[in-house]
């Protein structure tokens, strides 16, 4: 069913024309509000369910283990945060959690590495989670685990779980196929803020993005690595099924911090990352573009109008479809080497750097689009 229907104006004048003569006879403004606002909500919803169709009961266990695996994964900021506060509930407790919460304010593990622990990382909720997609890694060339890597994941999409999955877990088997690769993905430092929920994220790897914390990482030792979605925030909210839009021309960022720390730039396209849900992509002028700006701004994340598929139908949900997930990561791309004194890249080197860059990610694009992409609607675009 193609949700895309509730956000037309002309279910709105529909709406309105069917109801235009009642209203208007009525005297009571607020009854003219509630008659319509009734009315336009049972609609859509009469409309959604007799267009949407349920799972069927008979389906194989695993498929149903995969999907609890996800439900796990996407409600863990929900699950944290009500046991945080239902544990604040406890007087009790109270000076046990201002001792955490006295602890999280000044915990450096965000800057510094994270807490990684291969027994999270390993659990087998990660293995059904990458299943229920599936997520796989396509390897195009072996890696040094005696060299560091910077690894720019495109396309972010709404949820970015092809980087969770490969990066953060062994759900995908990265350490089978890259031994002694380390990588950290990089997210934004509010996560970390969360109470419990970031255990999670710093047990899992993650690291926050901040130029500090990137450095450290890379300087931690062989094969530490670190793995940054480089479009961003402003690249979710673009995220349509059969289309991959990136923002990679203004982003210098992370071609200067390779170049600094010296750090081989790998390039990683995953086919299938925006194909996961459907998005409204809403006008620049409008007032839902300023609150996805504003929330952008902020609190470093967007705020993309998306939805897919639900537990018990395939039509209407939160939850991502079940599609395929193929992330293809490419052959490293050595740092030009820095003269005695020199702290920065030069411009220049910044510029070809990237230019070879876009020209591996399009090189991945171009191998593998026929196979993992064919029924898309354009091709690959560098919009920003």
């Amino acid at each position: 069913m193609k949700l895309d229907f509730f956000f037309e104006p002309s279910i709105v004048e529909r709406c309105r024309c069917v109801k235009l003569n009642s209203m208007a006879s009525s005297r009571q403004p607020c009854s003219q509000i509630f008659s319509f606002s009734l009315f336009f909500c049972t609609f859509c919803c009469k409309t959604m369910l007799q267009n949407t169709k349920s799972a069927p009961l008979s389906i194989p266990f695993v498929r149903r283990v995969q999907m609890v695996s996800l439900v796990v994964w996407i409600t863990m900021t929900l699950v944290t945060a009500s046991l945080f506060l239902a544990l604040c509930t406890q007087v009790q407790l109270w000076p046990l959690l201002v001792a955490y919460l006295t602890f999280a304010w000044m915990d450096p593990a965000p800057e510094t590495g994270g807490r990684r622990s291969d027994w999270v990382r390993h659990l087998s909720l990660w293995k059904y989670m990458a299943d229920y997609f599936p997520i796989r890694i396509i390897r195009e060339q072996a890696l040094d685990p005696e060299q560091n890597y910077l690894f720019g994941y495109h396309p972010h999409g709404v949820l970015s779980f092809g980087a969770m999955s490969i990066f953060s877990t062994e759900g995908s088997g990265w350490s089978r196929l890259f031994p002694g690769i380390l990588p950290h993905l990089m997210t934004v430092s509010s996560n970390f803020k969360m109470p419990i929920y970031r255990e999670v994220l710093l047990s899992l790897g993650f690291c926050s993005v901040s130029r500090s914390s990137c450095e450290h990482v890379l300087a931690s030792g062989p094969g530490q690595s670190i793995a940054i979605a480089v479009g961003g925030a402003q690249e979710a909210l673009t995220a349509v099924p059969g289309t991959n839009k990136i923002i990679l021309q203004k982003r210098l960022g992370f071609i200067r911090l390779a170049i600094r720390k010296q750090a081989s730039l790998v390039p990683v396209f995953c086919f299938g990352e925006t194909d996961l849900f459907r998005q409204h992509i809403v006008q620049a002028d409008s007032i839902l573009y300023h609150v996805q700006s504003l929330v952008k701004k902020y609190f470093g994340f967007s705020a993309p109008l998306f939805y897919a598929r639900g537990i018990f139908n395939y039509d209407f949900g939160l939850l991502p479809f079940r599609k395929p997930v193929m992330c293809v990561v490419g052959r490293p791309i050595k740092m030009p080497a820095l003269e005695p004194g020199q702290s920065e890249g030069t411009p220049d080197q910044v510029a070809a750097t990237q230019a070879l860059y876009i020209q591996e990610l399009q090189c991945i694009y171009d191998k593998y689009k026929d196979v993992y992409a064919a029924d898309r609607t354009q091709d690959l675009q560098i919009i920003a």
